[in-house]
């Protein structure tokens, strides 16, 4: 269940840049026709593209997080994490997706950031939140669909969707 803390965290991170030190701008991606397949789901909120090289590119969807899967590191497994790593698992492993980036392009671990969008035009970001597989969580500068995010939230929560189920 998500907790006050988790609301005050989504606040918080809504008011306050995090200096990343990767400021180097997006390229500009509103005429991107390219779409590229995935290869592995990570989590509900990150996975990995054929990119043309050995390893693939690893994707951080922008303005979201999902709950832990698993265990790694100090984070630990979180309520309805395994629900929404095999969700997103279902909508686009082995399917392509297109990249639409926002202000910075990288995050502080070398993630590509990334709105996503499927080939049936879904706006997979904004589709997370709307099913209760995701959370809003922005970061300065990415905050292009933030209020629609907000939006989409509010609604999830308000229909007990996904993670906000009593």
């Amino acid at each position: 269940m998500i907790t006050a803390t988790h609301y005050l965290y989504s606040f918080l991170l809504l008011l306050f840049p995090i200096i990343t030190g990767c400021n180097a701008p997006a390229e500009n991606s509103e005429n991107n026709n390219i779409y590229y397949k995935v290869k592995k789901v990570s989590d509900g909120d990150s996975f990995w593209i054929d990119n043309g090289t050995e390893k693939g590119e690893k994707i951080r969807l922008i303005g979201i997080d999902a709950p832990e899967s698993r265990a790694t590191g100090k984070k630990q497994k979180q309520y309805f994490g395994t629900e929404a790593k095999q969700y997103l698992t279902q909508l686009i492993l082995n399917k392509e997706v297109r990249l639409e980036y926002d202000v910075t392009k990288k995050d502080q671990y070398k993630r590509t950031l990334a709105y996503i969008y499927l080939k049936d035009g879904t706006f997979l970001n904004a589709h997370l939140i709307q099913n209760g597989y995701a959370i809003i969580m922005t970061f300065q500068p990415n905050t292009k669909h933030a209020n629609l995010f907000y939006k989409l939230q509010q609604e999830a929560r308000e229909n007990k969707r996904g993670l906000w189920k009593e």
